[in-house]
């Protein structure tokens, strides 16, 4: 999966990722020190959980004086167009788009409701009665005004405690290329019959 997405990201022109590791993180250094994958790689351990947006707070310098950055969830697998939705995000200047998909169970994911333009007018994380069935993959492109949304508190998640602040401050990037979440035992076997690969940068 790794190997996948630092393809990925010299597809997307992408050239230096910040991996957050907490569990397996020995097999991932491993991994990151025996592999040239011709993207500069910083790793962090996080040895207490701070949850997903309490990551991006920790490590918030990192990105200091970017216009805008990447967040991937690391298990999703996906050929997604990240050059469309980069172009997307430049030309609308949200605090963050969000790349969305459609998914059969929207109780599991967290679920946007979106205007006809596209921007974000709600997102509710797994939902007991969901509005609708268009999820947030993963996949996004956040800002400053984004890590300014972080609350103090540990730990801190994107879905449950930021991206519903930011409700009308975001916009939505149609996700119609493979992508499916593998944090299922499910979903993993599923991938292992359906993933294409990945076409040459």
């Amino acid at each position: 999966m790794l190997a996948i997405w630092l393809h990925l990201c010299r597809i997307a022109g992408i050239d230096h990722v910040l991996i957050n590791l907490h569990a397996h993180a020995d097999a991932v250094r491993q991994f990151v020190e025996q592999t040239d994958q011709r993207v500069k790689i910083n790793v962090v351990e996080e040895p207490a959980l701070l949850g997903s947006a309490g990551t991006l707070r920790a490590n918030r310098a990192w990105v200091e004086g970017e216009e805008f950055f990447w967040i991937f969830y690391a298990d999703v697998l996906n050929r997604a167009d990240l050059h469309s939705m980069a172009r997307l995000h430049e030309r609308r200047r949200p605090a963050a788009t969000l790349g969305v998909y459609e998914v059969p169970d929207p109780r599991r994911c967290g679920i946007v409701s979106t205007r006809p333009d596209g921007v974000v007018d709600g997102f509710v994380e797994k939902p007991q009665d969901p509005a609708g069935n268009i999820a947030f993959s993963g996949l996004m492109i956040g800002t400053s005004e984004l890590l300014d949304a972080i609350p103090e508190q540990v730990p801190a998640d994107i879905g449950f405690h930021v991206l519903p602040k930011l409700a009308g401050k975001m916009v939505a990037f149609p996700i119609n290329d493979y992508l499916i979440d593998i944090g299922t035992m499910d979903n993993y076997r599923r991938a292992q019959e359906t993933w294409p690969g990945l076409s040459a940068p």
